[in-house]
């Protein structure tokens, strides 16, 4: 028998043993840094804006109010935030418990981001929030800033709370040639006092609102002109919904076209 014949089982065996004994690499999770400058305060404000108070985290509860995004989805509907600080400000808010995460098996991957219940606590906070900005802060929109409908209709839960009223009401954002991201359109079911909201096509509406994007933002600007939307159905419902939503119940300045 030769030397290197003697010799190979000890090569497999040594082989062996290194793929044994060398550690696996377990993938380590990602765990947020600690927050630059937390307000350190024994104070239940204070707390909360450790939570809360980053720029984008109360934009991102708002933006998944209608149901669970996907990363790039989020990216759509904010415009302003870079990849890097969207994906910083989703692990922050994972790590906080106010989202989760649910990954899927699919190619390409897909994670979906939804709100917790501390999250959706949060909504009537943002409804007090969009009330002091149509009351102190509101205007035509400026030339920099980007219109996103959508982003009106998702303050809805917050917006629209403790009321009698019940029905679903379906807004549509008409598309026109000029048009270069189409919106889906939202429905808002009333009940129990709350509101639910879907980014879809409602089943069946009580109430249906239409127009273009102009004129949904003339509708939701300060001289509020309502003229150009149309309304089919329960018109009381929709005009109850829509001055809920521009926090206009005493102060509107003219009125959608109800059609059969």
């Amino acid at each position: 028998m030769s030397y290197s014949q003697r010799s190979a089982p000890l090569v497999k065996l040594n082989c062996l043993s290194r793929s044994v004994l060398r550690p696996r690499r377990v993938p380590i999770p990602h765990v947020p840094p600690r927050k630059r400058h937390p307000y350190d305060q024994w104070s239940p404000d204070a707390r909360a804006l450790d939570l809360v108070g980053d720029k984008w985290t109360l934009l991102i509860v708002r933006d998944l109010a209608a149901g669970p995004r996907r990363f790039v989805e989020l990216q759509r509907v904010l415009p302003g935030i870079s990849t890097e600080q969207l994906r910083s400000r989703l692990n922050r808010m994972v790590a906080d418990g106010m989202l989760t995460r649910e990954r899927f098996r699919e190619v390409p991957p897909r994670v979906d981001y939804a709100l917790t219940e501390r999250a959706r606590d949060l909504m009537p906070v943002l409804g007090a929030l969009a009330r002091w900005g149509y009351e102190w802060a509101w205007s035509s929109p400026r030339g920099s800033e980007a219109i996103d409908l959508g982003a009106i209709f998702r303050l809805a839960p917050g917006l629209i709370r403790d009321s009698d009223a019940a029905g679903t009401v379906e807004f549509v954002v008409t598309t026109t040639e000029d048009d270069q991201d189409p919106m889906p359109p939202y429905a808002l079911t009333l009940a129990e006092g709350l509101v639910t909201l879907e980014e879809a096509e409602a089943e069946r509406a009580d109430a249906r609102v239409r127009g273009d994007r102009s004129a949904w933002i003339a509708a939701f600007s300060p001289d509020r002109d309502l003229g150009g939307l149309t309304i089919a159905g329960d018109a009381e419902l929709a005009g109850f919904v829509l001055d809920r939503l521009a926090c206009a119940c005493e102060r509107a300045n003219g009125s959608a076209r109800a059609v059969a």
